[in-house]
């Protein structure tokens, strides 16, 4: 369960070593050639392939590129010794074994002398970035926890040990009074922890105090925490058996961490794919449609009515932070169109705007929001800011859909829940759909929904009005 900030170093510090390492070999093969070496002979694509197989075997056995919850810059350091000794063994005896000229021992030493340099300087200058983004940018996530006992004293160690990545905000536990400890942690009674967390941007709470019925005795903290999108995780007791039944998501050192519900979405490398996703198709939709689709659509819907030619709106995004939402317009400008969803025959569409909003061609300018990342290709549809307030008040896992990113298609869609929604329960089918679109995402499925989508359009979708 390593962290975004973590994986993505280890990507990069896998970039730029095997930019090193290959610098480095052709630099000292080319260095020696000067001293009578025989470089062609030494700097062939199958020496290159071996060189560069045997560090990768080298790396992976010291776990040099693998995310890990302990302190990532030492643990860089020491792999990266111990990866680099070996694979000099090994290329040594590979190089004396099929080149044995007085200076082969001194090639390798020189291509290695360079390359542990280089080693040396990338990673004094991963350390003064990983040091200049955590005080710059700021990617803390906030933590606090549930319970006072060596647990949760030992969890809390973790996360001062790497403060870096986390800031530790807190313990609440039962029947306390509000105090500090020693080590300056505020300790605080349960029933202050979600008014903090809200108030101080906590965005996950992690329990050491689990009861054999789970879900009874935390289903309020659960239910009102999800509502202010800060997720709720458990970390059992050494030895502690749970009759609950949960999702086994990791682990923090050897303490299991577990959650009421699987999100692929959680893992910094699937958000990676989803947006390399996004803006691919995205930037090929701008570039190939909407270039020439824009201003000729422009022209009719102006001609047809005054206003202007895209409709923007106040939508409900990621953690409910509204954000803007591009549509063509295909209403005749009204006071309206914020409080009530189009139905069928509605006399406010203009007549290009029945036909693109059959064909779905009005959504068309969601991929700019796509490209801006506020919204997603594939996620629960963002809704209206009075629908959430509304729908929020009488369904209780509504608002756990705005953990993921909305979409300009979602599972839900493509499942019969589109358009308008007349009554409750059509609105609870579609948040059942968006939960279970959350719980199990995976790139395929997201292809899976884009080419169901098209399927539909082609077909004319009924509640498509």
């Amino acid at each position: 369960m390593g962290s975004g900030p973590s994986y993505f170093f280890r990507v990069l510090l896998l970039s730029t070593d095997f930019l090193l390492f290959n610098l480095s070999y052709f630099a000292g093969g080319l260095i020696a050639f000067d001293a009578g070496f025989p470089v062609f002979h030494y700097l062939t694509a199958a020496n290159i392939l071996i060189f560069n197989v045997s560090w990768l075997i080298c790396a992976s056995l010291f776990r040099l590129y693998r995310p890990s919850h302990s302190n990532p810059l030492e643990e860089i350091y020491r792999s990266t010794i111990k990866a680099l000794l070996l694979h000099f063994i090994v290329i040594t005896a590979v190089i004396l074994f099929y080149f044995p000229y007085q200076s082969s021992l001194k090639t390798i030493l020189l291509e290695y002398g360079i390359l542990g340099f280089a080693f040396t300087i990338s990673r004094l200058m991963l350390t003064y970035m990983i040091d200049f983004i955590s005080t710059t940018i700021n990617f803390k996530k906030k933590i606090a926890i549930v319970g006072y006992n060596e647990r949760a004293k030992e969890l809390a160690h973790y996360f001062r040990e790497h403060k870096s990545f986390y800031s530790f905000e807190g313990f609440f536990d039962e029947g306390t009074n509000f105090t500090v400890n020693d080590e300056g942690d505020i300790v605080s009674p349960i029933k202050n922890m979600i008014p903090f967390a809200v108030q101080n941007n906590v965005r996950e709470i992690y329990s050491t105090i689990l009861p054999d019925d789970l879900w009874a005795s935390n289903k309020h903290i659960i239910e009102k925490a999800s509502s202010h999108f800060v997720r709720v995780k458990f970390v059992p007791q050494p030895g502690k058996k749970l009759t609950a039944t949960l999702h086994h998501t990791g682990y923090i050192k050897n303490m299991p961490v577990l959650s009421l519900r699987a999100e692929p979405l959680q893992h910094y490398r699937n958000r990676v794919k989803k947006r390399i996703f996004d803006i691919v198709i995205s930037s090929v939709v701008v570039i190939c449609i909407l270039s020439w689709l824009t201003p000729l659509l422009g022209i009719i819907i102006k001609f047809q009515s005054k206003g202007p030619v895209f409709f923007k709106q106040l939508r409900s995004g990621k953690d409910n932070v509204s954000f803007w939402c591009y549509k063509f317009r295909s209403m005749y400008e009204n006071k309206h169109a914020d409080q009530i969803q189009a139905s069928k025959n509605d006399d406010r569409v203009t007549p290009i705007g029945r036909f693109i909003r059959r064909t779905s061609i009005d959504e068309f300018p969601q991929f700019f929001n796509v490209l801006l990342g506020n919204m997603s290709l594939v996620g629960p549809r963002p809704h209206m800011l009075q629908h959430t307030r509304e729908y929020s008040a009488i369904i209780d896992e509504y608002m756990i859909r705005h953990f993921s990113k909305p979409g300009i298609t979602g599972w839900a869609q493509v499942n019969g829940c589109r358009g308008e929604t007349e009554t409750k329960e059509l609105m609870v089918a579609r948040v059942e759909y968006d939960l279970w679109y959350m719980e199990n995402w995976s790139l395929m499925l997201d292809l899976r929904i884009v080419f169901r989508t098209i399927i539909n359009l082609l077909k004319r979708d009924e509640n498509a009005f």
